[in-house]
């Protein structure tokens, strides 16, 4: 069982000094960042990285994405950072942005790190623990979500422990995190920013740096099993529970309204349960027994959304109803993650 360290009072130099020590013994650890929770190796340790896949149960062609400290880190991993990289760097690190690089070579960051592809994903962590983790091991640190693969990504120790306690080698808690969604990543080509995955760094914030910037065809889309891709969360199911869900959206909040309560309706009718997630403001207009507070701002909702998926299958309901949030700003990270949770199950009116 792995030893677990609660930071949640403030930082405690030694423990992570101790989780540090793991990572350098070619060990995984689960720590936190300002995103979701990550569970990390030595990105330069080919044998470490495979034990993450192993504990996640995660597919090979799904890449990593590397988590540094400081630009030295970078500048060893990559073959050059462009101006508009530059830019991007110099505005939103350390943060939740992840910038995909063409790599110098697979003897420095290897094969399983970015699934046999050319480019690697690199991010600098804002919270104070996980960059510290970082300093201390001396390393840049291969950390995918914290989860089991498939399942919401973990934004607090208390949601993932159980299926990863005995995983891994240490576990640093330090609290809920404060965003709640994985980083936003992108890709620089032809002058250009393409977003593969949504997060908090929105649109435009991009379009702050470089006005033309794009929006990935599967952001919203499947890819195919075939399909390789460069950035993690693009393909395979995501963020799902077990229990069946469908997300209802429409620019009318009384269209909206209407359908779930239409759903609810002949679902109940068929003698099942119906789970409804929706803004605090509409919980009363809702006709079913059991609803939750999803919160009331794009914040909150991102903020909760994943503890609340985590939770609806001990809830004994046949169908879970979301409340969809449009594509707007941080909207459009909240809809890319609920699409994949619903497995492509929505209704847009």
């Amino acid at each position: 069982m792995a030893k677990y360290s609660n930071q949640k009072n403030g930082l405690i130099e030694q423990e992570i000094a101790e989780a540090a020590q793991e990572i350098k013994n070619g060990n995984i650890v689960l720590f936190p960042t300002e995103t979701v929770y990550g569970i990390g190796a030595n990105a330069l340790n080919e044998k470490a990285v495979k034990k993450i896949f192993e504990a996640k149960g995660r597919a090979s062609d799904n890449p990593l994405i590397v988590h540094v400290s400081n630009i030295e880190m970078v500048k060893n991993i990559v073959k050059e950072i462009n101006n508009i990289e530059k830019k991007l760097i110099e505005k939103f690190w350390p943060g939740p942005l992840t910038i995909i690089f063409n790599r110098k070579s697979e003897k420095i960051i290897p094969n399983v790190v970015t699934a046999n592809l050319n480019t690697v994903g690199i991010r600098m962590p804002s919270n104070k623990i996980a960059k510290e983790l970082i300093e201390k091991a001396g390393v840049p640190i291969a950390a995918p979500s914290a989860n089991v693969s498939g399942k919401p990504s973990g934004t607090k120790v208390e949601d993932i422990i159980e299926e990863l306690q005995n995983k891994v080698a240490y576990i640093l808690d330090g609290g809920s995190s404060d965003i709640g969604l994985e980083s936003t990543v992108i890709k620089v080509e032809n002058n250009k920013i393409n977003i593969l995955r949504p997060g908090k760094i929105t649109k435009e914030e991009l379009e702050e740096v470089v006005k033309n910037v794009q929006i990935d065809e599967h952001v919203l889309g499947k890819v195919e099993k075939n399909e390789a891709v460069s950035s993690p969360g693009m393909k395979y199911r995501h963020y799902a529970p077990n229990t069946k869900c469908i997300m209802v959206y429409s620019k009318s909040k009384e269209k909206m309204i209407n359908k779930i309560n239409e759903l609810t309706n002949k679902t109940t009718k068929e003698g099942k349960k119906v789970l409804v997630l929706g803004r605090k403001s509409n919980l009363e207009k809702y006709i079913s027994s059991q609803k939750w507070n999803e919160g009331e701002t794009l914040n909150e909702i991102a903020k909760n959304i994943f503890t609340l998926l985590r939770k609806v299958d001990k809830e004994n309901v046949d169908l879970v109803i979301i409340e969809g949030v449009g594509e707007e700003a941080l909207g459009l990270a909240i809809t890319n993650r609920l699409i994949r949770a619903c497995e492509y199950n929505y209704i847009i009116i």
